[in-house]
C-alpha cells in the first residue's frame, strides 16, 4: 500500500501526512477496498486547467480531477476486495477559494476534496443530483471520522 503526495509548480506541504494516509486507507477499508497505489498531486489552477482541457476537453476551473490507474478503471462497481490505484491532482488555489466561499477552514475543504477524490476511485459519481448528493453524504460521513 502506498499513499504519497506531491507538488507540481507550486510550493505547499501537507499538514499531519500520516494521520492522512491512516484516515484514507480507513475509508478504503471501510468501502471494501484496498489502496494500492494513490498519488495526490497538489497543482495551481493553470496546471489543473490544463489538464482538464488536454484530458476531459472542458475548458474550465475545477478543484480536482482523479486518474483511475486500476484493472477495474472501466468496470461500473467495485468488487469485494477491490484494489485502488490512482492520481489525484487538486489545485490548491481552488481548495483556497472555496474554503472561504464555504466559511470553513483550507484544510476541512483540501480533506474534503481528498476523499471526493478516493470516492471517485471506489466508483461513486458526482453528475447527476441524486448522485452528488450520495457523493457529500459520504465525504460528511468520512471527514467526521478524521
Amino acid at each position: 500500500m502506498s499513499i504519497n503526495f506531491f507538488t507540481q509548480d507550486i510550493k505547499f506541504t501537507l499538514q499531519n501526512k500520516t494521520k492522512v494516509r491512516q484516515w484514507l486507507t480507513s475509508v478504503a477499508k471501510k468501502e471494501g477496498a484496498e489502496i494500492v497505489e494513490l498519488n495526490y498531486i497538489f497543482c495551481s489552477d493553470d496546471y489543473l486547467l490544463a489538464l482538464n482541457k488536454k484530458h476531459l476537453n472542458h475548458n474550465t476551473l475545477t478543484d480536482i480531477i482523479t486518474f483511475d490507474n486500476s484493472e477495474k478503471a472501466n468496470s461500473q462497481q467495485l468488487t469485494a476486495n477491490s484494489q485502488i490505484s490512482g492520481d489525484i491532482f487538486i489545485s490548491i488555489e481552488r481548495v483556497t477559494e472555496n474554503a472561504e466561499k464555504f466559511n470553513v477552514s483550507r484544510e476541512h475543504e483540501l480533506h474534503r476534496v481528498m476523499v471526493h477524490g478516493l470516492l471517485h476511485l471506489l466508483g461513486y459519481k458526482d453528475k447527476k443530483s441524486a448522485d452528488k448528493a450520495e457523493m457529500t453524504g459520504k465525504e460528511n460521513f468520512y471527514l467526521k471520522r478524521f
